[in-house]
């Protein structure tokens, strides 16, 4: 594995993302490589529960923008115009399955969120069964401002329809504190207190017999599974790839190119209308 790391101590597989020089931010072999891992967890007959962390200050700062927005041309997220919407839904929908596989797996999923869980890093997080924060930690969607869409479309199954559109409709971010008072979370906790509590919470839930662990968990999957998860996600993976193709989903590639993938998200999540950017760039 090249951007994630994978260990057992006891009953517990922990899955740490592994790519701290740049808050670990999802490459190409992300994904893929937390449903491997995920896999060899649940293959494994010893362990009963799994974490999933990040190495260093943050959990995960998103896709990484350096690579996919700042870098000029195309690139496997954004294609030359006139797009193909199938090839980017093949790609975009086996990053989402590959982020699912954390809520499908026969096990316990834990994430444990310390600095950042933004844009992509929140679909990984929110795919966990149960997520705990450090109460300073910030949690998020930007690009639904603009260039993007959250493909998992966990914030509604965790949140409900207003307080989700809430979240979308600005792409605001929240603190541990925040989202635990929301419902998205199940705890937030000081951060010298996190690594202690989740290592409580996991030592807890591995005390129990793997066949029990595994029924609770189906039971639960099967109630989203009939709201229509799955088609919700297939939909939400669809407009993800047209809003990075869309006139403002293409300005903010060229601003990144122009100015750096930092200062055009600045100006996306600044506040000033993003149609008036647009249009000084058709002009």
């Amino acid at each position: 594995m090249q951007s994630v790391r994978y260990e057992v101590a006891g009953r517990i597989a922990t899955i740490t993302l592994n790519r701290p020089e740049r808050l670990n931010a999802i490459d190409a072999h992300m994904p893929a490589e937390i449903r491997s891992a995920v896999e060899q967890a649940n293959a494994n007959d010893d362990v009963h529960v799994i974490v999933l962390t990040g190495e260093g200050r943050a959990f995960c700062a998103g896709y990484d923008l350096v690579d996919f927005a700042e870098k000029p041309g195309a690139n496997i997220g954004v294609q030359e115009m006139p797009w193909d919407p199938t090839l980017d839904f093949q790609m975009m929908y086996r990053n989402t399955s590959d982020f699912m596989s954390l809520w499908h797996s026969y096990k316990p999923t834990i994430a444990k969120v310390r600095g950042f869980a933004v844009a992509g890093g929140s679909d990984i997080a929110l795919s966990c069964d149960l997520v705990v924060m450090s109460e300073t930690a910030r949690i998020g969607y930007p690009p639904a401002r603009v260039w993007g869409c959250p493909t998992t479309a966990m914030w509604v199954y965790r949140l409900g329809a207003e307080r989700a559109k809430r979240m979308l409709f600005t792409g605001d971010l929240i603190d541990g504190v925040e989202a635990k008072r929301l419902g998205l979370v199940l705890d937030a906790v000081p951060e010298g207190q996190l690594d202690a509590e989740v290592d409580r919470l996991a030592q807890r839930i591995a005390g129990v017999p793997k066949n029990q662990l595994m029924m609770h968990k189906l039971m639960v999957n099967q109630a989203y599974e009939r709201m229509g998860i799955t088609t919700t996600q297939m939909f939400a993976t669809i407009f993800d790839g047209i809003a990075r193709h869309t006139p403002e989903g293409m300005w903010f590639k060229e601003r990144a190119e122009q100015v750096g993938f930092k200062q055009a998200v600045a100006e996306r999540d600044g506040g000033a209308p993003i149609a008036a950017s647009v249009s000084r760039r058709r002009s």
